[in-house]
């Protein structure tokens, strides 16, 4: 099942704070303070924050309701109700009790009926702690409407009062830094009917603790490490911790350099996955606490010769401040309530979270409504450069080195990279294919797909009975797909062209070596490296066939009926791909067999390839 952010919801209290207005709204600074105050504001950034005080320094709203209120927001924005709801996740640095737990204060605030709750503790990256626990409660089956949201209302910690007068450097850079909002989204077992939602791929989340001392930290004595008898706890009274001053919130900002290289690192491990690819993103939101933070990125990434389309990536900082777990889904609001993603994008959220290094991502897709383009694809198959080889019930499977999924892997990637060069790939990409392009694609896709059903078949009656299992999956399969070049006339036709002259068409160069390929391979006695050929066509339906429908749907402002053969097999191979991985992992697929797969994967990739090249050439 796949899970869907449906709507967001976005609060900010009360009007902006400019820079010149903090130290009257936070109290009154010395000259010290004022001299980190405007060297902290010039490299962060942030014109303009909002606080839940008023002119005097007063608290004017709880932090539950700032939750409650961007929860609300959430649901306005998608029609419904809290009762609605079947999971709340929170996510917050502080709530404004010690106990209870946030969630069941912003449940109780909220109102609605009875649910699951879940309060994610934390810093910054624990909105997607919370967001992953609701999708995955969601992909379960468990739950059909989940909200999360991101809380935090710093300014009760940054009020002069606090300072007694103090305060090293590290607790100013927060005090200038940090303000209040709320962010929220609502995650769904299906996308929504009137308009595009966001299908969630992944969630990863990472902690580094093990590496790394505290580096944000609050309620702790002097030193690294906290100890027995030195924490606020420990003090005999709060006063006495607020007065030895435990209760400031404290950054080590000689650690930002050292946090941004491990954030790429954790970034690269992804790649490495093949969960994503930054050249092929459409936008990446990466929430950090400063512009600084963000050079340091961007610089660590020319290092390493990757090109950086600063275009793509989205941060609101400097309208918004820095709100903390708040901070992503308050700048996905504005992207969805601004229209920025369209069916068919990649968006990539990043969190580094500096309290003990921890890091979040999640990769989504934007789909069509749910009445337009299919958007149930594999939650990993429609990842940019992730391989079907990877796509499980559960998500990104960790294949063994050697194991025919990790060859297979390989298959793949080489074969995406060939499929991007190919020149009606890259003018989808691009944004200037035209609908004869998307005619040429039909018109020679259908000689090639009306031969499947027919090697699938004669596939099917040269297994052994021995390999029964087999036998029986490919008569199958081949039933399934023997109408398939159907609804490619029935599209074709759709788009103006004449149903005599696609049934009469040749089949270029490229589908001629695929299908003659295809029908030796499968004349041949138990045919097993055929699962390879398999694996590069289902990969295709499940991993890339929805989103080319969606994309030549937006280009070309076509209807459902004209791209109803990508579409559906964006949608059915996903059931297909399941199947055929499950054979793969059997153990009917030894050494022998395995090479035999994986050396057909690579003849079927190359081929299909050249067939799409041949488009331009006919």
């Amino acid at each position: 099942m796949n899970a869907y952010i449906t709507a967001a919801g976005a609060y900010l209290p009360g009007d902006p704070v400019g820079n010149d207005e903090i130290a009257a709204r936070l109290g009154g600074v010395d000259d010290r303070g004022d001299r980190l105050r405007r060297r902290v504001l010039a490299a962060n950034g942030i014109a303009k924050r909002h606080y839940a005080l008023d002119a005097r320094g007063r608290t004017t709203e709880l932090n539950e309701e700032l939750a409650a209120a961007a929860l609300r927001a959430a649901l306005e924005d998608r029609g419904a109700r809290p009762g609605d709801l079947d999971m709340l996740a929170t996510a917050t640095t502080q709530g404004d009790l010690l106990v209870p737990g946030f969630a069941s204060m912003v449940h109780g605030r909220l109102g609605g009926g009875p649910m699951q709750l879940l309060s994610a503790a934390g810093v910054c990256a624990s909105s997607l702690a919370a967001l992953d626990a609701a999708v995955a409660k969601v992909r379960l089956g468990d739950r059909r409407r989940a909200a999360v949201v991101g809380s935090e209302l710093s300014s009760r910690w940054l009020r002069a009062s606090r300072f007694n007068g103090g305060g090293d450097a590290d607790a100013h850079f927060l005090r200038w830094m940090l303000s209040d909002g709320a962010g929220a989204v609502l995650v769904e077992d299906r996308p929504r009917a009137d308009r595009p939602s966001l299908r969630v791929d992944w969630v990863r989340t990472v902690s580094l603790a093990h590496e790394h001392r505290v580096v944000m930290r609050a309620g702790m004595g002097e030193g690294p490490d906290p100890a027995a008898g030195r924490t606020w706890q420990d003090m005999g009274s709060a006063a006495a911790a607020e007065q030895a001053g435990m209760m400031l919130l404290r950054q080590d900002t000689s650690a930002l350099a050292a946090l941004a290289e491990a954030g790429l690192r954790e970034f690269d491990a992804l790649a490495r996955q093949g969960l994503v690819d930054l050249g092929r993103l459409d936008h990446v939101l990466c929430h950090y606490s400063t512009n600084a933070f963000r050079d340091l990125v961007f610089a660590k990434l020319a290092e390493t010769g990757a090109a950086i389309d600063t275009g793509r990536w989205f941060s609101n900082l400097e309208t918004r401040g820095n709100t903390g777990a708040a901070s992503i889904f308050i700048a996905l609001e504005e992207c969805w309530r601004t229209g920025r993603f369209a069916p068919g994008q990649t968006v990539l959220l990043a969190v580094p979270e500096s309290g003990r290094f921890s890091f979040g991502f999640a990769h989504l897709t934007c789909v069509g409504a749910e009445g337009g383009a299919p958007a149930s694809v594999a939650p990993t198959a429609t990842v940019a450069g992730s391989s079907p080889a990877r796509a499980t019930a559960s998500g990104a499977a960790e294949a063994a080195p050697g194991s025919v999924f990790a060859r297979l892997d390989e298959v793949w990637q080489d074969f995406e990279r060939r499929l991007a060069e190919v020149p009606v790939m890259r003018r989808l990409e691009e944004g200037t294919a035209t609908l004869e392009d998307y005619k040429r694609l039909l018109f020679n896709l259908r000689q090639q797909v009306a031969d499947g059903a027919r090697w699938i078949s004669r596939a099917a009656s040269n297994f052994s009975v021995d390999l029964f299992d087999l036998r029986s999956a490919a008569i199958g399969h081949a039933a399934e797909e023997h109408r398939d070049f159907m609804l490619l006339e029935q599209n074709y036709a759709a788009c103006g062209g004449s149903l005599e002259d696609i049934r009469s068409g040749e089949k270029n160069i490229g589908s001629e070596a695929l299908s003659a390929y295809m029908f030796h391979t499968a004349s041949r006695p138990d045919p097993v490296g055929l699962l390879g050929a398999m694996f590069v066509i289902e990969g295709l339906g499940t991993g890339k066939a929805a989103g080319w429908a969606a994309r030549f749907k937006e280009l070309l402002d076509l209807r459902d009926d004209q791209v109803s053969f990508l579409a559906y097999h964006g949608e059915a191979d996903d059931d297909h791909f399941a199947k055929l991985q499950a054979i793969l992992a059997s153990p009917l697929v030894d050494a022998t067999a395995a090479d035999a797969i994986v050396k057909t994967a690579k003849v079927v990739a190359r081929l299909y390839a050249l067939q799409l090249e041949e488009l331009d050439h006919v």
